[in-house]
């Protein structure tokens, strides 16, 4: 990963975010790594917390960082990364409650966080109420919504699952009868992230980031569909 990221901030015009969780690493291995990214000129983080392999019950490392806040201050202890931290519109699965969920990205952001990306969701009405919570909160920082082009229902619904967000029962539907019929599937994919981005927009929302899982010619779609066009 440190490769082709750092091989991407320096042939390309595109600035890389590298990501970086907790998990199964000591903090001077994680330092060590983000020395390194600094080095190579990458100056954008995604901190997470991270899940353990194999869906087993978080633990720190003995020697790590405790949690994304700790990564979060310890990355910017290294240098003057600009970061980015996970917010969870449907509430985190490890979260005692709404509340501390809140709490807890409010913590990552006042430790030197620049903005949040959210979870996945498939309701503009989920990110409006959280964006409300989040400023009630005293949260001011950007939150960029997080968006999921869906091709694979059973996939998106293990994820969803997974992350504590809610499946519509109507996604399925959509999908009956395109087993076999994948550049359908695509055009209805795009279609449907398309008009979630379309009302997110219309409620003021400015930058979107997607969860490509490698199919980046349906973001490249979805972009166009919005008004995006190469420079």
């Amino acid at each position: 990963t440190h490769a082709t990221v750092a091989r991407i901030a320096a042939e390309s015009a595109v600035p890389p975010a590298a990501h970086l969780t907790c998990v199964e690493a000591s903090r001077a291995e994680i330092d060590e790594v983000a020395a390194a990214y600094w080095e190579a000129g990458v100056r954008h983080i995604v901190a997470l917390r991270g899940d353990v392999p194999g869906g087993a019950p978080y633990r720190a490392h003995p020697d790590g960082y405790a949690n994304a806040i700790e990564l979060v201050a310890g990355l910017k202890a290294i240098a003057p990364f600009d970061i980015s931290v996970a917010a969870y519109p449907e509430v985190h699965p490890d979260a005692d409650c709404a509340e501390s969920d809140l709490d807890n990205l409010k913590r990552k952001l006042d430790a030197g966080a620049t903005r949040a990306i959210s979870q996945f969701f498939f309701s503009a009405e989920t990110f409006f109420r959280f964006r409300d919570k989040c400023a009630a909160a005293g949260i001011d920082a950007p939150i960029l919504p997080g968006i999921l082009p869906v091709t694979n229902v059973a996939q998106a619904r293990k994820f969803a699952a997974a992350c504590g967000a809610e499946f519509p029962a109507w996604m399925d539907g959509l999908f009956e009868g395109l087993d076999e019929k994948p550049a359908a599937r695509q055009l209805v994919a795009a279609t449907v992230a398309a008009e979630l981005c379309r009302r997110l927009y219309a409620g003021g929302v400015r930058h979107f980031h997607f969860y490509t899982l490698n199919r980046a010619e349906l973001a490249y779609a979805i972009c166009h569909l919005l008004g995006v066009r190469p420079s």
